[in-house]
């Protein structure tokens, strides 16, 4: 039984020397990509497809905002809320906008769609709640606006 402790304390001390930056670093780009891949099947080129319309008008049908405008919102912030979760610029706030769009997926688009939903939920809530770590953007710009609030993960 000692030996199994010992192994298992090991391997936790190991595991503790995992920079907090990497598991950012992972969950920023893990959310991110899932969000880039799902705004560019909504575009051709620098335009959005028709059937991006359709689909907002037809299958997502989101309350609130007209279809069209939805269309145009969602495909949008896919981008540049990935482009900033991956670089690390305005991390909580575009983890926050993901969050925002992953509930309104899940409560009015597709429901039986949940075991994905966590798990981007978690990643986005990881950022949201603990920062994106020292690699990116945020840590460089408040590093150097409050040098002694900047956190060394």
């Amino acid at each position: 039984m000692s030996t199994l402790i010992d192994w298992l304390d090991a391997g936790r001390r190991l595991a503790e020397r995992i920079p907090y930056s990497l598991v950012a670093l992972v969950a920023r780009f893990a959310a991110a990509s899932v969000f880039w891949r799902s705004g560019q099947t909504k575009i051709d080129g620098l335009q959005i497809k028709d059937n991006t319309f359709f689909l907002f008008r037809e299958e997502y049908k989101v309350p609130i905002l007209p279809p069209d405008l939805a269309a145009y919102l969602t495909t949008y912030a896919e981008h540049i809320l990935s482009v900033c979760l991956i670089v690390g610029f305005a991390s909580r706030l575009s983890a926050l906008g993901l969050i925002l769009m992953t509930l309104v997926i899940q409560v009015f688009v597709y429901p039986e769609g949940w075991p994905d939903h966590i798990l981007w939920f978690a990643a986005l809530f990881l950022i949201l709640a603990r920062g994106p770590g020292a690699i990116s953007l945020d840590h460089l710009i408040w590093s150097r606006v409050q040098p002694q609030a900047a956190p060394a993960r």
